[in-house]
């Protein structure tokens, strides 16, 4: 079916059977468009011209900021019914769900490196707000991932070896939550007041033991109970369950005063994952990440010396929510059974990633570190400690 163009963004979608895949031609010479880092345009590789992206960004309701609750009814709604959909891969390794896009001609997971099934298709939703556009460009991506791997001393060679070969960089959109939320918690504790006893202990000096004046600290407990109350900004939970916990925190911070607009010509040349945590699940993981800010806040409200908290209730109200696309670029590679992921975040350039360590290495250098020791010794008691 010939291609049927949108007048008023210059998209053209294309008919494919089972979905529609969407295209951003080249204002000088038709070709597919590529969303260039670091700028706010499309630029064409096979001409080079660059065409612009259209942002309003008078309008702020890109950062809208949505009702939680309500949500949570619409959602139990529209439960069994079919979402709007485009087209989308799973991985049956990791169990991603991404859109790889009519550019991409890579058809391995970017989170595990297994292949993709075309066949395998899902729903994938894609009800984005606004999105943190790639800033970090390829070359520099490979630049960085060069350098991470070539200092990784007590990495297995082979590891090395393998890593190095395969160079490859994906640019890839995580989908997060962004929540605010007015919290009160309501506590009961005891607050500690140190003071000083002075008690005479025994000592002994110079084979010889006598009585000496020591000051004891001690502490004085007194009940307290009161409430504290915090507004949270922007919490931020990965909508991702693909990546381990510990690296996607690790690719924090995000400068999200530099969101844009959510267009879909941000995505031209990059894969994007729909969301797998929803948003009841992600206030969830809200909830335990701002619970040790709540009990720091409860301990400075306690006051004195030392505090105890014995119970505490935190509630929630005036709960809003967004839904962000912020860009990593990531390499995986299986290696012993294992996956591992070297990542960017694509926005900061900070390089985050893991590794296997090498046993036989790390033996060498902690044998070499105690002959070092050894050598050293030998040396100061055989030359009378002068260096």
């Amino acid at each position: 079916m010939p291609g049927i163009e949108d007048k008023s963004t210059g998209k053209e979608e294309r008919d494919n059977g089972d979905s529609r895949v969407r295209q951003f031609p080249c204002s000088n010479c038709g070709g597919s468009l590529l969303f260039h880092p670091g700028a706010t345009s499309l630029k064409c590789p096979y001409c080079g011209t660059e065409n612009t992206i259209a942002l309003n960004l008078r309008e702020s309701s890109y950062l809208k900021e949505n009702d939680f609750l309500a949500a949570m009814e619409e959602e139990e709604k529209k439960s069994g019914e079919t979402a709007p959909s485009a087209d989308s891969v799973s991985c049956r390794g990791c169990g991603a769900v991404v859109s790889l896009g009519n550019q991409r001609s890579s058809d391995c997971c970017p989170y595990c490196g297994n292949p993709l099934s075309t066949q395998n298709r899902n729903s994938f939703r894609l009800n984005v707000q606004a999105v943190l556009p790639f800033a970090v460009d390829s070359e520099k991506a490979l630049t960085a991932y060069r350098e991470w791997i070539a200092t990784r001393w007590f990495a297995p060679n082979d590891f090395r070896l393998r890593a190095t070969r395969s160079e490859t960089m994906n640019g890839l959109y995580m989908p997060y939550w962004t929540y605010d939320a007015r919290t009160n918690t309501r506590y009961s504790g005891q607050r500690g007041d140190a003071y000083y006893e002075t008690r005479m202990v025994m000592v002994e000096h110079n084979g010889k033991r006598g009585l000496e004046p020591r000051q004891i600290r001690k502490i004085r407990w007194t009940r307290v109970s009161g409430e504290v109350e915090i507004f949270f900004d922007d919490i931020l939970i990965p909508a991702s369950k693909s990546l381990p916990e510990h690296l996607q925190n690790k690719l924090e911070p995000w400068n999200l005063d530099k969101l844009l607009p959510f267009k879909e010509e941000f995505l031209a040349g990059f894969v994007t994952e729909s969301y797998q945590v929803g948003i009841k699940d992600g206030f969830k993981a809200a909830q335990l990440r701002v619970g040790p800010e709540i009990g720091e806040a409860v301990r400075r409200d306690i006051g004195g010396d030392e505090q105890r908290i014995e119970s505490s209730d935190t509630s929630y109200s005036n709960v809003t929510y967004k839904h962000i696309l912020l860009p990593v670029w990531l390499s995986a590679y299986a290696y012993g059974g294992s996956i591992y992921r070297f990542m960017i975040n694509a926005q900061t350039g900070e390089a985050i990633g893991d590794r296997p360590w090498s046993v036989w290495k790390i033996a060498f250098a902690v044998l070499a570190a105690g002959a070092a020791v050894a050598a050293l010794g030998y040396y100061l008691i055989n030359s009378g400690g002068a260096i």
